[in-house]
Parts: C-alpha cells; structure tokens; sequence
C-alpha cells in the first residue's frame, strides 16, 4: 500500500517540474525570436516522434518481447507505400491491411 501523503507528493512533484520544464521554454523565451537553426531543428520533432513510438511496437510485439514477421512485413509495407506515394493515409491504410491479411490469412 502506497502513503497518501507520499503520492501527493510525488504528484505535485511531478506537476510542478512539468510546469517549470514547460514555462522555461515559454515563459522565458515565448516574447522574442527564436534563432533559425532551432526553428530549422524543431520542425523534425514530430517526424521524429511517430518512429520513436511506433518501432518498439513492431520490433518487441510478441507476448514475450519477440518479434512477429507479420508486424515487420506490415511495417515494410507501410514504409514502401509512404515512400513511394507520399501519402501518409495510404501509407497507413495499405500498412494495416497488411496486417490484417497477415494476421487473418485474407486475401
């Protein structure tokens, strides 16, 4: 059993140093201009987001941390058809329908 009092703590902990990372950046910072090299960085965060959240889930997919063909094969799939189209919609659809016809034996 966890203590009330410790969890509010780390609670209030936890928003206080989100507030504090987040307010350094805006509060600080927020009324002047930004160099061109960070605006040039920070234009690749989101595109570097979807791969850092999405490899782990096709590389360790398995129950036990192993790796499935069928997620590897769809995801090859969904980066071939990206790369190909330049369509991020048709990228994901034709990825997912891999899967399922992996996964289901459809098709």
């Amino acid at each position: 059993m966890i203590d009330t009092t410790l969890l509010w703590t780390v609670i209030f902990g936890l928003g206080a140093g989100s507030f504090l990372l987040r307010f350094t950046f805006l509060g600080f910072v927020g009324d002047r201009p930004l160099p061109e090299w960070l605006l040039r960085h920070l234009r690749y965060t989101a595109v570097a987001i979807l791969p850092a959240l999405v490899t782990p889930l096709v590389v360790f997919s398995g129950e036990t941390g192993s790796t499935e063909p069928t997620r590897i094969a769809a995801a090859i799939v969904t980066l071939a058809v990206g790369t190909w189209t330049k369509n991020v919609f048709l990228a994901i659809g034709a990825g997912a329908a891999t899967l399922l016809a992996l996964v289901y034996g459809l098709g």
